[in-house]
């Protein structure tokens, strides 16, 4: 696997960053805190999500104040390209992954478990695994070393993945005790079934269930023949019941008919006084008939039915249809009333609108030409306000201009123009810089000279040389003190006219300052001038404006002034038509109501006729109804002579002597019945008992049967059992001694490739081989043979023999158990942390020999320069003081591509 690029976005203090990585070892450097390490934890996350995190949660990654973070890896692994993307959304105080995405020549994968275990898939690891292979973490070197020989072995053996041959003989071993236990059960239950077999055949079942057989054949013959006598006693207590039956029916129809004739005889009488009541009934609408037919003549007196004839002589046709022809001619007079009723309050409606709208109209426009007015006479008041504000800013305008004009006289005698004040401070404040910073330099001069003089003159006095010490007899430089007192006055001499010259500038300095300020005084006079000029314009302007608003608006008052005369005269002529209107409205009401008074009388007409031919109805309907009760009570008579024929015939066929018989034969059959049911009763309670008690026998025999089969199958199962108890205890042995194999051959190879490492990093004549048992404990031995524990190194020892485990042990995974694997970068976070500038150059050696065995790429992180130097490509990594967001930079003459985007 190579990575090929990464990029970040708000992922810790990394804002918007990208990192392009090449094959061979580059290291990211830059200085403590500046966000180097990060780097690999992205690259680590990227991978493996929140396996990655250790106790950190996804709320530490996404940067402080943003509410998201986005990490996206590219990477090559086994020939194939892939790109995998990891994105993170903050919800109130909570983080969550809100997209996770691994792309490759495969398709596309979606879920962080999904993506985490095909990422395993590919590289062969998980995250620990990982960590404790390629990617070396800041903190964690002595890693390995620290741990005891059973995590050391559980972290090798997870990595050279023979813990799934351990998993395996687990499982196995689960399987045998699973099956030991399975078994044990099926022994159990084999003794029980068996037990049970030998107590069912003491109980002589067969015998039994011929006894039970025999006993239940007798009751059965003695049931059978109480069930013959009862059948024979229910048909004479049938027959008998049947006579008695007979003769109850024909008593009961006796009763019945001489209930019906009672009926027939109150029915007759009831249907004559009915005739009776309606005769009287028809008396009384006769009556009725008669009073309506005289109000009717009244009411045709007071209305208008005919027309009168050509001879003078009247034709009134006073038929219903009259009256209905002249309701209908009166209704249409009416409507037509009606509509010419609903025209003029139309109109009078209509007229009235418009008379109001005239009304407000009027008054609109008598309320506008005021307003108006008093808008042109404001404006006049508005407008001498502003020929005295006009007058005031031209006077604020000249004493502005005459500043300006006194400002800009300052510069007729300086030799620098307008504009230039600034630069020309600039550059006597640069020079001023100058000669401070040379003041400052032979101040420091005289001072060493100084100091160097009182030295000399001790020494003078001690009796030695001022320069070397020793004693000043034959010295070649007993003169130098002189020379010093000379530079020292030159000195002094140098510092006092430069001081002089930074005098001299500091006051052109204020100058300077002071033109300056003028400039800047003018910029204000000149910018208030144009201000002032325009705001005149501005307001010469709005005078004009408003001169010409006043003259529409007295225009606008008199316009509306006349509208408002012409709408007043129209207002009268409508006043008039309305009075007419209504004046018409009452005439067509008093003819409305005269109709209405008519009207009335021809309905009470009509309904007198309709009342009339209902009464009429009436009296026929009771006329022939009183004719159809006549002939019912006819037809009654002649069925009330045949019922008591009837009653006279089924009196003379009652025979009591033949009943008395039926009733004696029917009490005898059914105290007979009574006492066979109970007899019978307690036989087939008997013959019960007797069918249950073979039940059960025969459930016992097919208990004893279905008994012993399940003893012939228990039986083969745990023959099975025991054959899979014996296969399970070979498999896992077969594991155990394939694991042990295994380990014992990695073991073997991954001893030579530490001691190949170690030699090959530490070239040291104090130690001569290194121990790897097969436990995986480690032991250094020296020339001397004296064994040493690993903790016993000294520290930069430690942590190259650690490195050198981390080595060998990715060598090992890297070729392979049958041959070459592809593996990850190898990843070293702050390897030089606990080694001295020696060790680093061993620590180089590693590096150099772990890329010259084939690791096609090497991540370091380090501030080591001597590190630095040996890299093929550089990743510099800063942090602004400001924002505190880190970015990459390109270094230079090397094969990275970094670029950071903040």
């Amino acid at each position: 696997m190579r990575v090929e690029w990464l990029r970040l976005r708000n992922f810790k203090c990394y804002g918007d960053a990208e990192l392009r990585l090449g094959p061979g070892v580059t290291v990211v450097h830059g200085v403590n805190g500046s966000g180097k390490s990060t780097l690999l934890e992205a690259i680590f996350f990227a991978l493996y999500g929140s396996k990655a995190l250790d106790d950190r949660t996804l709320d530490d990654v996404i940067t402080t104040g943003e509410d998201g973070c986005t990490v996206e890896l590219g990477f090559s692994h086994d020939g194939r390209d892939y790109h995998v993307e990891r994105r993170l959304t903050l919800r109130g105080d909570r983080a969550t992954t809100t997209n996770c995405v691994l792309e490759g020549p495969d398709g596309q994968i979606e879920g962080a478990r999904d993506v985490r275990r095909r990422i395993t898939e590919l590289l062969r690891m998980d995250a620990d695994a990982f960590v404790n292979c390629a990617y070396v973490r800041q903190g964690e070197v002595n890693k390995l070393i620290h741990a005891s020989p059973g995590e050391r072995q559980d972290m090798i053996d997870e990595l050279l993945q023979l813990g799934a041959l351990e998993e395996y003989r687990e499982r196995a071993s689960d399987a045998r005790l699973g099956v030991k236990t399975v078994l044990d059960g099926q022994r159990e239950l084999l003794e029980n079934v068996h037990e049970q077999v030998e107590r069912k055949e003491r109980k002589e079942l067969t015998d039994r269930l011929n006894g039970l057989e025999s006993r239940r054949a007798d009751v059965d013959e003695r049931i059978a023949n109480y069930e013959d006598q009862r059948e024979r006693a229910r048909e004479t207590l049938e027959n008998a019941t049947d006579v008695l039956d007979r003769h109850e029916e024909t008593r009961e129809e006796l009763a019945e008919l001489g209930t019906e004739l009672a009926e027939l005889r109150e029915k007759i009488a009831e249907t004559e006084r009915d005739r009776e009541d309606a005769k009287a009934e028809i008396g009384e609408l006769t009556d009725r008939l008669e009073t309506l037919t005289a109000e009717r003549e009244r009411l045709l007196t007071t209305v208008e039915l005919g027309d009168g004839s050509p001879d003078g002589v009247d034709d009134r046709d006073e038929s219903p249809d009259a009256v209905d022809a002249r309701i209908e001619a009166l209704e249409e007079r009416d409507e037509t009333l009606r509509d010419e009723l609903e025209d003029v309050r139309v109109a009078i409606t209509e007229a009235v609108g418009e008379l109001e709208r005239a009304r407000e109209e009027a008054d609109e426009l008598e309320a506008d030409a005021e307003r108006a007015r008093e808008e042109a006479d404001e404006l006049a008041e508005t407008i001498e306000a502003d020929e005295e504000a006009i007058d005031d800013r031209e006077s604020k305008l000249t004493d502005l201009e005459t500043a300006l004009g006194e400002e800009r006289e300052r510069f007729a005698d300086v030799p620098i123009d307008r504009g230039e004040a600034a630069d020309h401070r600039e550059e006597l404040e640069a020079h001023r810089e100058e000669l401070t910073e040379k003041i400052g330099r032979l101040a420091a001069d005289c001072r060493a000279t100084e100091n160097a003089i009182e030295e000399g003159e001790r020494l003078l006095e001690e009796g030695k040389c001022p320069e070397c010490g020793q004693p000043v007899e034959d010295s070649p430089h007993v003169d130098s003190l002189e020379r010093r007192r000379e530079e020292l006055a030159e000195l002094e001499a140098e510092l006092a006219t430069l001081e002089d010259d930074r005098e001299s500038l500091e006051e052109r300095i204020d100058r300077a300052d002071s033109l300056c300020e003028a400039e800047r005084r003018i910029d204000r006079l000149e910018e208030r001038c144009e201000t002032t000029e325009q705001l005149l314009a501005e307001k010469r302007e709005t005078v004009a404006d408003r001169r010409e608003s006043r003259r529409r608006l007295l225009e606008e008052a008199e316009e509306c002034e006349a509208d408002a005369a012409d709408i007043r005269a129209r207002i009268a002529s409508l006043e008039e038509t309305v009075a007419d209107r209504r004046t018409e409205l009452g005439e067509i009401n008093r003819e409305r109501a005269e109709l209405g008074s008519t009207l009335d009388s021809l309905e009470r007409i009509r309904e007198i006729d309709a009342e009339r031919a209902e009464l009429e109805s009436e009296i026929d309907q009771l006329r022939d109804r009183r004719a159809d009760w006549r002939t019912l009570n006819d037809e009654r008579r002649e069925t009330l002579a045949d019922k008591r024929d009837r009653k006279r015939e089924l009196e003379s066929r009652f025979d009591e002597k033949r009943v008395e018989t039926a009733r004696t034969e029917k009490r005898n059959a059914e105290e007979y019945i009574e006492n066979v049911e109970a007899e019978l009763e307690t036989l087939e309670e008997r013959r019960d008992e007797l069918q249950n008690a073979i039940g059960a026998a025969e459930r016992e025999l097919e208990e004893l049967s279905e008994l012993r089969d399940r003893l012939e199958r228990v039986e083969s199962r745990c023959d099975r059992l025991e054959s899979l108890y014996e296969e399970a205890e070979t498999l896992q042995a077969t594991y155990g001694e394939l694991r042990a194999e295994l380990r014992q051959r990695n073991v073997e190879t991954l001893e030579r490739l530490l001691n190949e490492t170690f030699d090959l990093v530490y070239r040291n004549d104090s130690y001569a081989a290194i121990d790897l048992d097969g436990e995986y404990r480690l032991t250094v031995y020296q020339k001397d043979g004296e064994p040493l524990e690993p903790e016993q190194l000294s520290g930069g020892e430690r942590a190259l023999f650690n490195l050198s485990l981390r080595c060998a042990i990715y060598r090992l995974l890297a070729e392979g158990v049958e041959g070459a694997a592809p593996m990850p970068p190898l990843i070293l976070d702050e390897p030089t942390v606990f080694l001295d500038s020696g060790h680093v150059t061993q620590l180089i050696a590693l590096v150099e020999s772990m890329r010259d065995l084939g690791v096609e790429q090497i991540l370091l992180v380090s501030h080591d320069e001597e590190l630095v130097g040996a890299a093929d490509a550089l990743v510099g990594v800063e942090k602004d003081a400001t924002s505190n967001r880190s970015r990459l930079r390109r270094e230079e003459g090397t094969a990275v591509d970094a670029l950071a985007r903040n």
